[in-house]
């Protein structure tokens, strides 16, 4: 949405007064003040348009310095608004006075701050995010920038063939000969045969 600029009011006001009511003059006291000290001050029509314009200057500037505010057009109808001022201040004798002069330095000032905001606003994000990163590293360490240590797994080791062989004969006993559980001397060498055994 594009902003209104404020500052057209007061200057706004300063053309109705000087085109509708020409009449009015801006240097006659309105209001007769008694202050403390007894003196007295006498506020005048150009007073409260300037104090009103520094009001609104102060309103511009806080909607600037929001984010995502201000945009290309915001400050383009600022820079306008300035233009309009100055040119009248300049060329019209109705306007060749102080007080307008000083409503179109405002402007300027409205158009300045605008652009000197958003010159800013791009610094002021990544120094808080390089700000924001390190307050994050420091206060947790889990959150820092990991720190890999390259893990060496073992090589496999081949086994020696010499405890290869061991755990062979291990497992493996020796074979032993089984002795016949009935002994007949026939057929053992040099044994008698019997009987009834034929001869061959």
């Amino acid at each position: 949405m594009i902003g209104f600029p404020l500052l057209l009011i007061p200057l706004a006001v300063y053309n109705i007064i000087v085109f509708l009511m020409p009449g009015v003059s801006f240097a006659d006291p309105l209001i007769k003040l008694t202050l403390v000290s007894g003196a007295e001050w006498q506020v005048t029509l150009s007073d409260i348009l300037l104090a009103l314009g520094i009001l609104l200057l102060l309103f511009e500037v806080i909607k600037g310095a929001r984010p995502g505010a201000k945009y290309l057009t915001d400050h383009l109808l600022s820079l306008i608004v300035f233009g309009a001022a100055a040119a009248e201040f300049v060329l019209w004798p109705k306007f060749a006075t102080s007080t307008y002069c000083l409503l179109a330095l405002l402007a300027l000032v409205d158009f300045l701050s605008g652009i000197a905001l958003r010159a800013r606003r791009p610094a002021l994000a990544t120094s808080s995010a390089t700000v924001s990163r390190k307050s994050a590293r420091k206060a947790d360490p889990a959150v820092a920038e990991p720190q890999f240590e390259p893990v060496h797994a073992p090589a496999p080791s081949a086994p020696a063939a010499a405890s290869v062989a061991e755990s062979v004969l291990l497992d493996h006993p020796e074979p032993t000969l089984a002795q016949p559980a009935v002994q007949s001397p026939g057929l053992q060498p040099g044994g008698n045969p019997s009987p009834g055994t034929p001869q061959r």
